[in-house]
């Protein structure tokens, strides 16, 4: 039994842990915050590791400006995805906390939160989207050509059952997705499969160098997903790839992905191509 001592109300938390002047650290989710207190034992029971107590925040508490950096982190990623940010614009925490009717932290939350995730950079003056040159997003297909076959081959034989539903669950979002048309649904099925595979590589170091290079695999993504003649090829790769992992087929999870790279570096070089003209054209009426 991990709760030994209870604390519900408004009163703020530190007053309340400081009447016992012990230190404490804190960890748990948004609406159950965990204190490991250093209590004599007489002030609480003790549980398998040791003295805890779990403290409830009130309703305006563990619904404040955590699930306002939520709501302002989601419009703004449904922007990202449907292009309704471009390369010239310039995402200010103040000016995204007004038009939310929010305080400036919840603001840089959502905001530091899409940076940390690839889709923003941040600048000394607000958030943009990350430039990436041409020659970087070339150079991360043949970086991508030489670690992600190793580590799907490992997380294929690492996925437990799970992980497997959830991909499996993501794949039927992505299949709805195509055949609806929905580009912003489908954007996030293919992101959240690939996070999901990820997840599970038993090779740390592998898997933090991967993620390293999250901001030029989510400018190829928000450059190719306009293009729904893509989608296709996105659901069959990934429908490949599921089955590999269901049969624990390392190899053929291995072969499919590097295929799958192939395909995306060729529907890149196409959305690079065709908006080369359209620079051109711009330059020439400006």
């Amino acid at each position: 039994m991990r709760i030994v001592y209870g604390i519900q109300g408004t009163s703020s938390l530190k007053e309340t842990l400081s009447a016992k002047k012990k230190r404490f650290r804190l960890h748990g989710s948004r609406d159950t915050i965990n204190f490991r207190i250093r209590f004599p034992l007489r002030y609480c029971r003790t549980s398998p590791s040791g003295p805890v107590m779990t403290v409830m925040l009130a309703p305006d508490q563990a619904n404040g400006s955590q699930s306002q950096g939520q709501i302002i982190h989601d419009v703004l990623m449904g922007r990202l995805q449907r292009g309704e940010i471009g390369p010239d614009d310039r995402l200010v925490d103040t000016a995204i906390a007004t038009e939310f009717g929010v305080s400036r932290m919840p603001a840089r939350d959502a905001l530091m939160r899409l940076a940390h995730e690839g889709y923003l950079e941040a600048t000394t003056r607000g958030f943009v989207l990350p430039r990436v040159t041409h020659q970087e997003i070339l150079e991360i297909f043949d970086l991508r050509r030489m670690l992600e076959p190793r580590a799907i081959a490992l997380a294929t034989l690492a996925l437990d059952k799970a992980q497997l539903a959830e991909l499996e669950k993501t794949l039927a979002d992505a299949r709805r997705a195509m055949q609806s048309g929905n580009t912003e649904l489908m954007f996030k099925a293919s992101e959240q499969f690939r996070n999901g595979w990820i997840s599970a590589i038993p090779n740390a170091s592998l898997k933090q160098v991967i993620q390293r290079y999250m901001t030029q695999v989510q400018a190829v993504r928000m450059m190719t997903f306009d293009d729904r003649a893509n989608h296709p090829l996105i659901v069959n790769g990934n429908t490949d790839i599921f089955d590999a992992f269901m049969r624990r087929d390392s190899v053929a999870a291995a072969d499919r992905l590097m295929r799958f790279i192939y395909e995306g570096e060729t529907a890149y070089l196409t959305a690079a191509s065709s908006e080369q003209p359209q620079s051109k054209h711009s330059a020439k009426t400006a």
